[in-house]
């Protein structure tokens, strides 16, 4: 089973990119769960989302809390190190921010992991997902996810986005596709 952690802020989108990356990789016919966490509703309050994948059946009805991956839609979440509590040895982390995976390389908490980063806020913002001030930057995010763990292919996040994004999803899909060429790690 791959388990996938979520973090970013009200308004960003996470819980809808778990929902598009969940439907993505349902439709390449393996079983997904794709539920979030959060407390109080507002912009800007901390979110976790969860994706679990599997090629079985999934009856697991709990928190993740051994990620094999995690995605942070917001770098200024980096400060806070519970948001890597049980990252498994050797994880995935993606990080929208745009420095170079190597500006956090160097920080002993993350060391033995694999670090990919994407400027999804610019990717957002150039196609006016969002407003400049507050991007949504939920489909690129997934687009690059995919594209550095391999877990399902860019054409099914584009379908699923067209699907489960009932706001600009061209602009969208066209978001993710950028992501998943710019994504560096």
């Amino acid at each position: 089973m791959i388990e996938i952690r979520l973090h970013g802020r009200g308004g960003q989108g996470a819980v809808i990119g778990g929902k598009i990356l969940a439907i993505a990789v349902f439709t390449e016919g393996r079983s997904v769960q794709a539920f979030p966490s959060f407390g109080v509703e507002r912009r800007g309050a901390p979110v976790t989302a969860f994706v679990r994948i599997d090629d079985t059946q999934i009856n697991l009805r709990h928190n993740i809390y051994h990620p094999d991956h995690l995605i942070v839609l917001d770098h200024t979440l980096m400060n806070d190190p519970a948001i890597f509590e049980g990252l498994k040895p050797g994880g995935t982390i993606l990080i929208n921010t745009k420095h170079d995976p190597e500006v956090f390389a160097k920080s002993p908490i993350l060391s033995g992991n694999r670090i990919a980063t994407v400027d999804a806020n610019a990717i957002a913002v150039r196609h006016k997902v969002g407003s400049a001030t507050s991007p949504i930057v939920n489909t690129a995010i997934i687009g690059a996810f995919c594209k550095i763990t391999g877990i399902c292919s860019i054409e099914s996040v584009c379908a699923a986005i067209m699907k489960g994004v009932p706001i600009k999803p061209e602009a969208n899909a066209a978001a993710a596709r950028d992501a998943y060429a710019e994504v560096k790690s």
